[in-house]
């Protein structure tokens, strides 16, 4: 058997024999070569690839480039040449018109307390708007809104959006819930801007200090309004001296003091003594800061700063400090307290009438408003209206709220006997309650006058510049009398153990609509400083038209219903503002607040009194002008004597005199009157 494949069937034809022409001779072993055709088509697909690989090349280039640009321009930004940022715009702290604001990028600036605490804050929100020319069906849009913004007044959204304005507001700072749900409405021609709103996250914490904004972010009332254009042109928050913490327990006593005496309000001042700066302010009633729109006029109002009224006897230091200053009085002088002073069909009588010649001390303690008639009366109208201008008791406290009110106070015309007496004793004159505080401030801190403020100092700055109104003796004198008030007199409640508290009371009738005074219902307040003798603070509180309870013993004055939600006050913030009590030392603090009763006069010196009176028993006769009081020269004393009594008798005076203090003469029965 042969090994060569049959004909034809060689390893290069595997398809089979293949036909041989006739005569064609079988080909033999030689090198063979193959033919590769490219067709048409081939042709055409390479063409194509061709060029699309061309394109891509193109592309990925102009990519490349656009990549490189960005990377310079990137460099250039931040490396080479980095922009430099805007200066920051601030402005002096003045009120401005709301529509002068422009708005920050980032809202509006927040509110702090002196703390850190936020009290305002302006959050991002949406308003949603509509051009209702891409609009098919304006009803139908309505319609669907409604179901979504329950708030809104489909009727009247219906009507403006049928006007055919390009821009029409539907609907004003609306939630991201909100804004999500109109999205999925799919509806042409809604459109959303940014927006912000207000929100005090405290509520009612110092409302009405804070104010309010309108739907612009434009303040319309109390802080928010005076510093409008600061707060919307610098977004460094504003800094308070309000304090939350005492806030918080300046209003929890005020809004139980209210309570428990079913008054119609009350309101609470924290001052520090050392440079009028506010810690707390507090009207009640008063409401969440959040939802204005439901608040009444009464809660919108604040009774610190707007609220005018007759302050009581608290006013009796105005009298006590001008006498003293002016030296037309001393501590040893004796005043006729043992009868009323008729005026006209009037008469000015005290609450607890003593009937005896008393010297400063218990005319303060007992608050005597005869004993301050006959001091006004000696001091006189001019120096009177001149004491009460310096103090600024005539004009607006400046302080910054847009709200603070004048005081009510007779003209010069209208200034007669009988408004000279009665506004000794805080009647015939109405002031605001910070009025009461700041310059009980000038009367405990050495006789300086500060402006109350509500804003926190900024790091550096100076201390407050005050104005002397009155000599650091006079002041002196009047620690101690206010310390006597609280140990001997009508302010006992308002004491607090370790703290030397010093205080005033009062109490004025309240003036009807229709004229005249309403009978039993008063106007109670007590103003103290702690400690007294070396006072950091001042506090106020009042409580308007309180009922008696029977713990008060049918009483509603401001000995009985202040004083003690003074004295909580002090207890509660004292050991806050590091004021702690003191129990070391007692003795030696109380006698250097002592005042020796009855008060002796120096050596050489007629006190007045039954035998040296100074002005006649009819003071209230207009047409019968007071007689000078007639004084020696007091002699000259070592320091620190005065304090205690102890004076040294200039050669040939008397070793003694009289002391006519307890001078007593029967009186007539007296009614009720503010004390």
């Amino acid at each position: 058997m042969s090994d060569a494949p049959p004909p034809d069937m060689t390893p290069n034809n595997p398809w089979g024999p293949r036909p041989r022409a006739s005569g064609q001779r079988r080909p033999t072993a030689s090198p063979h070569g193959e033919t590769v055709r490219v067709t048409s088509p081939d042709l055409r697909r390479r063409a194509v690839m061709e060029k699309s690989r061309a394109r891509l090349v193109a592309v990925a280039g102009v990519f490349l480039l656009l990549f490189l640009a960005i990377a310079a321009k990137l460099a250039d930004a931040t490396l080479i040449n980095p922009m430099k940022p805007a200066p920051r715009v601030v402005e002096q702290f003045v009120p401005e018109a709301p529509a002068a604001a422009v708005a920050t990028p980032s809202g509006r600036a927040s509110i702090i307390d002196a703390n850190g605490q936020i009290l305002a804050v302006s959050l991002p929100v949406a308003d949603l708007y509509a051009d209702p020319r891409q609009m098919m069906d304006t009803n139908a849009v309505a319609a669907a809104l409604k179901k979504v913004l329950p708030q809104i007044d489909e009727a009247d959204i219906a009507r403006r959006l049928a006007s055919a304005k390009a821009f029409v507001y539907v609907a004003r700072q609306i939630s991201p819930a909100q804004e999500l749900a109109i999205n999925n409405l799919g509806i042409p021609g809604l459109s959303f801007q940014t927006a912000y709103e207000r929100r005090y996250p405290l509520g009612d914490t110092a409302a009405q200090v804070l104010g309010a904004v309108d739907i612009d972010d434009n303040g319309i009332a109390g802080v928010e309004k005076y510093f409008n254009t600061r707060l919307n042109t610098d977004p460094t928050p504003l800094r308070l001296s309000i304090d939350v913490r005492v806030q918080t327990i300046l209003r929890d006593e005020v809004a139980n003091a209210v309570k428990t005496f079913t008054a119609v309000g009350g309101c609470g001042i924290v001052e520090d003594a050392t440079n009028g700066r506010i810690l707390g302010m507090v009207s009640i009633p008063d409401y969440d800061a959040n939802d204005l729109a439901t608040a009444t006029d009464a809660e919108k109002f604040n009774r610190c700063a707007t609220g005018t009224y007759e302050p009581g006897s608290v006013f009796k230091l105005q009298t006590a400090s001008m006498a003293l200053d002016d030296n037309v009085i001393h501590l040893w002088d004796s005043f006729n307290t043992t009868h009323p002073i008729p005026i006209g069909r009037f008469h000015i009588t005290d609450f607890e009438p003593k009937h005896y010649w008393m010297q400063l001390p218990d005319i303060m303690r007992f608050s005597s408003n005869i004993g301050a008639s006959r001091i006004a009366v000696l001091v006189g109208k001019d120096r009177q209206r001149d004491w009460l201008q310096k103090l600024g008791l005539m004009s607006r406290e400046p302080i910054q709220l847009p709200e603070a009110a004048l005081p009510q106070v007779q003209p010069d015309s209208a200034w007669g006997r009988a408004t000279l007496m009665t506004v000794s004793f805080g009647n015939g004159i109405a002031e605001t309650p910070l009025h009461i505080a700041n310059t009980a401030v000038a009367i405990v801190d050495g006789g300086v006058l500060y402006k109350p403020t509500l804003l926190a100092p900024n790091p550096g700055d100076p201390p407050p510049e005050g104005v002397r109104v009155m000599q650091e003796s006079t002041s002196d004198t009047m620690r101690k009398i206010m310390r006597l008030i609280v140990v001997d007199g009508t302010g006992s409640f308002g004491e607090v153990p370790g703290y030397f508290v010093g205080a005033k009371t009062g109490t004025a009738q309240k003036v009807s609509a229709h004229g005249g005074y309403k009978k039993h219902t008063n106007y109670s307040s007590f103003v103290a400083a702690f400690p007294i003798y070396a006072p950091r603070y001042v506090v106020y509180i009042a409580i308007d038209s309180g009922h008696a309870t029977a713990a008060t013993h049918g009483f509603t004055t401001g000995g009985w219903m202040a004083a003690p939600a003074v004295g909580h006050v002090i207890a509660r913030i004292g050991p806050m503002l590091n004021v702690m009590p003191r129990f070391d030392n007692v003795e030696a603090i109380n006698q250097e607040l002592a005042i020796p009763m009855p008060y002796p006069a120096p050596p050489g010196v007629i006190p007045l009194g039954p035998n040296n009176p100074g002005e006649p028993d009819d003071i209230a006769d207009a047409d019968r002008p007071a007689r000078k009081p007639v004084h020696r020269a007091a002699p000259r004393v070592a320091a620190g004597d005065a304090a205690q009594g102890r004076w040294t008798a200039p050669e040939g005076a008397a070793a003694s005199l009289r002391h006519d203090a307890m001078y007593r003469v029967p009186a007539p029965a007296t009614a009720d009157a503010a004390r």
